[in-house]
């Protein structure tokens, strides 16, 4: 939840490779907090997509509590949780 927090939304794959966890365990969870309400999904071509529910009644609570601990991690975590990068970089391109 801290990384669809950090992002405001998340793939199975993409946050098992953030965390450094397999895949099957992150699947299993989202689709169990799925069914509790807190997070939807969509599917985009092949990739279902994982929101914050905005229907779920405490999620103005929830997304404070993951924001504070959020602001806990190490800068540099923090900094990988929220960097955003879905294209290629042009090649050449100063960092």
């Amino acid at each position: 939840m801290i990384f669809i927090a950090a992002r405001g939304e998340g793939y199975a794959r993409e946050i098992s490779r953030s965390s450094g966890m397999a895949l099957n365990p992150i699947q299993k969870q989202l689709e169990k907090l799925e069914i509790g309400g807190i997070l939807a999904s969509q599917t985009k071509g092949r990739t279902r997509l994982y929101t914050f529910d905005p229907r779920y009644p405490f999620l103005k609570e929830l997304k404070q509590i993951l924001d504070k601990a959020l602001s806990f991690y190490p800068e540099e975590e923090r900094e990988n949780l929220v960097m955003n990068r879905r294209r290629p970089r042009r090649r050449g391109k100063a960092l």
